[in-house]
């Protein structure tokens, strides 16, 4: 799921430190990197849900790789945004792993991961260091994980993990990893020759 990186559009919170633009471009490469570790993984069909529609003139700019299946993530939250992606994919599969572009951990291996973990369990779920998920992976759907959800807190994690408790489903947990949302963040990006 992705929002067009466009200035103004996308990484918000990083304005204040990299400026429209820079968090602009930052949000391109996070795209940039992000696709081409869900196509490398080979696990399936890469959907980009994308905010707006991929025929909106904000696209237009933007290259990306061929392969890829898409769709609008349409109006709502995040979780009514994250619902109906989820149940469409369920409906033309036995499961869906819905990842963002805010995570620079996510790689071809770590995917591959997931997708094994699936294949036994009825959902799977890769935390990040501020208390949300950066993957989120089902084999069935249940509208309760993606309603009424504290998005952007550190409660993420913890009450998306009870609330599959609650429907008696088995969950593989995996690392924690990190995303790139605030200033403070970017530390992360320091060491990196990727980004």
């Amino acid at each position: 799921m992705a929002k067009a990186p466009r200035p103004g559009y996308a990484k918000t919170r990083l304005i204040p430190a990299l400026g429209a633009e820079g968090a602009a471009r930052l949000a391109h490469r996070m795209l940039e990197q992000t696709l081409n570790a869900a196509l490398q993984a080979q696990i399936g069909t890469v959907e980009l849900c994308t905010s707006p529609a991929i025929d909106s003139p904000e696209w237009q700019a933007v290259t990306l790789p061929p392969g890829l299946r898409f769709s609008h993530q349409g109006e709502g939250d995040l979780g009514q945004r994250m619902a109906r992606a989820s149940k469409r994919a369920l409906t033309h599969s036995g499961a869906v792993i819905i990842i963002g572009t805010d995570c620079v951990d996510m790689n071809p291996q770590l995917l591959r991961r997931a997708a094994t973990q699936l294949n036994t369990q009825d959902a799977v779920i890769y935390p990040t260091r501020d208390g949300g998920y950066a993957l989120l992976g089902l084999r069935r759907f249940a509208p309760s994980l993606f309603q009424d959800m504290p998005w952007s807190t550190d409660a993420v994690f913890e009450h998306t993990c009870a609330r599959i408790d609650t429907l008696g489903w088995s969950l593989a947990v995996g690392e924690v990893l990190q995303d790139v949302d605030e200033p403070g963040d970017l530390v992360h990006l320091e060491a990196r020759t990727d980004f």
